[in-house]
């Protein structure tokens, strides 16, 4: 059986071993169109035939850029890695400007967009770039149809030349250039071998926590650009899992409850959403359904694993189960058991009730310099721990610097950043990969995340504050949406917020507020101001006085990755967020 050294390989292995008749679904025209995996490989196949012929050498690069993950995406993925090209797929939310940089910085000679709305976006600097030629996913007139490839590869003759370049591609060989967000500066080109990502991919298909029946379908919607999501991707392929990819964030729940997938990938932020929702409509109920509810919710707060709160709490549970969490598990189709959470640190809160609600939440640790995954926590063998991001999968040792530093080593650990060198030897001791990441280990071996070195700062009384604990714990308040705690070299922390429009509006219309609805309305009212103040004062009862929130301003503008506060994956661009709002970081300092 093919033994995966290499990307491409993945779909061989499926191919030998499962052989799907839905390797990848896709829904066209509202109709979820299977792709088995013969299929797959003969596309992929007719894909890299078609780009020889364009004359692809070894080491060019080929950008992919997709609003949403697609069939399509991963066809393109395997064509262009077997002729020993580089994929370098591209965000398709970040400006036009950052399109340029990263083209010209990769020298992409062809891109392959998904739909109007990212061609609109390339052509306006393909000019400045060295694209010969762009594709699309859809038919978009005026533009070249990545179909044309398939006519192209029609032809099998060359298929010995495509074997011979593929029989020339080594583990160790550049796979992909993946750019990461950057909460400062310029993208950064992080350098992924093939072994750098398929080592990671097998290391970590020990603590998949399914593939016991005879067909398991995957929900895909967190961005294939970003190497979370396509390791797992990669790690399906080899699990032998049907990969359905979801519509748009936007069209989670509908895709869900038709696909009824048994596990997902999510971020912490998308959960917080969907458990934002279920309260909200609970508001909506009165009487005894209503004090079921809550009383079901209080349970899961409360939740513990392995049964360890007790033969009482578990026959509770199971009425709980039974009366209200069935429906939240209906409304994800009902068949979903894990989710798998990256990217930021997920609330414990949170962990708590959606596992007791039988849809585990398995957190999991890494970044796209370790290719990504460092650790991940797995229900099964006692490998999960609430508030850690569970135990380092094999092969990736882990150890905490004198500073508090989570130092990696491992083959997953990126070749380097593109073009600089300078850079890469900066973030390396040895064979020891710095992560900018702060953490400990316990005795049993479960690694715990404690901040962000950078982010870390102190105050003028030379005390140290940690804004991602206050953070986090701030988000817990269904009235705050995003918030940033500030202070370095101030006398005390402080915090500037964006509140949760949608549910404050609500909550006006509920308790019938004397209170405009607009977003400026709402930040400069008094009322919703004082009710915040209460959010704080119940966060800061979990910390120590030097630490404590002691001002915040809030805005009305919606942060969001278009408006340049958040990066493609959410995260904070916390320089540009106090040059935007540095008026409100002047009032409470000033």
């Amino acid at each position: 059986m093919t033994e995966i050294t290499r990307l491409f390989d993945f779909p061989y292995y499926q191919l030998e071993k499962y052989n799907l008749e839905a390797a990848l679904v896709t829904k066209y025209d509202g109709i979820w169109t299977p792709m088995s995996t013969k299929e797959y490989v003969d596309k992929a196949n007719a894909v890299s035939r078609a780009l020889l012929r364009m004359g692809i050498q070894k080491n060019d690069k080929i950008a992919v850029i997709s609003s949403t993950n697609r069939t399509e995406w991963n066809i393109m993925d395997i064509g262009i890695l077997q002729l020993g090209a580089q994929n370098i797929p591209i965000y398709p939310t970040i400006s036009s400007e950052d399109y340029e940089y990263v083209l010209n910085h990769s020298e992409s000679i062809y891109c392959f967009v998904s739909d109007e709305e990212v061609l609109a976006k390339v052509n306006k600097i393909k000019a400045n770039t060295k694209l010969k030629e762009v594709y699309s996913f859809n038919h978009i007139e005026g533009c070249k149809h990545y179909s044309e490839l398939f006519e192209l590869g029609k032809d099998e003759s060359n298929q010995n030349e495509v074997q011979a370049r593929m029989d020339a591609v080594s583990p160790h060989d550049l796979a992909t250039i993946i750019y990461t967000s950057g909460t400062t500066g310029k993208p950064k080109g992080v350098m992924l071998s093939h072994n750098n990502i398929t080592s990671n991919a097998l290391d970590a298909s020990e603590r998949l926590p399914f593939m016991n029946s005879e067909e398991n379908r995957i929900l895909s919607f967190l961005p294939i650009c970003h190497v979370f999501e396509r390791v797992l991707i990669y790690l399906y392929q080899y699990a032998g899992a049907s990969i359905y990819f979801a519509e748009g964030i936007d069209k989670i729940g509908d895709n869900a409850k038709e696909i009824k997938p048994h596990l997902m990938s999510v971020v912490p932020r998308l959960l917080e959403k969907v458990y934002d929702k279920i309260m909200a409509k609970a508001e909506e109920l009165s009487g005894v359904k209503k004090a079921l509810f809550f009383w079901a919710v209080n349970l899961g707060e409360q939740w513990q694993p392995y049964g360890a709160n007790g033969a009482w709490y578990e026959f509770k549970l199971k009425i709980a189960n039974k009366l209200i969490f069935s429906k939240w598990r209906e409304a994800l189709g009902g068949e979903l058991n894990t989710m798998v959470s990256g990217s930021a640190a997920l609330q414990v809160r949170l962990s708590r009730i959606f596992s007791a609600a039988g849809m585990q939440v398995m957190q999991g640790y890494g970044l796209t310099e370790t290719s990504p995954v460092i650790s991940v926590e797995m229900y099964r063998n006692n490998h999960f721990r609430l508030g850690t991001v569970g135990k380092p999968i094999k092969n990736v040792e882990v150890k905490i610097a004198e500073d508090g530093e989570i130092l990696v080593k491992g083959p997953n650990v990126m070749l380097g950043y593109y073009k600089d060198p300078e850079k890469t030897t900066s973030v390396m001791t040895g064979d020891y990969f710095h992560t900018g990441d702060k953490g400990e280990i316990d005795t049993d071996g479960f690694l715990k995340i404690t901040g962000r070195k950078k982010e870390m700062f102190k105050t003028s009384g030379g005390k140290y504050v940690i804004p991602t604990l206050l953070e986090n714990e701030l988000k817990q308040s269904r009235f705050i949406e995003q918030v940033m705690v500030v202070g370095e070299g101030e006398k005390m922390p402080a915090a500037i917020i964006q509140p949760n429009f949608e549910f404050i509006k609500e909550w006006i219309q509920k308790k019938k507020k004397n209170i405009g609805t607009s977003n400026q309305e709402i930040a400069e009212s008094q009322e919703v101001i004082d009710r915040i103040q209460k959010e704080l004062d119940i966060c800061n009862n979990h910390f120590g006085k030097w630490e404590q929130i002691k001002r915040f301003e809030l805005t009305s503008e919606v942060w969001s990755i278009e408006s340049g506060h958040l990066t493609p994956t959410m995260k904070m661009k916390r320089s540009v967020i106090k040059e935007i709002h540095q008026n409100l970081y002047d009032k409470i300092y000033r």
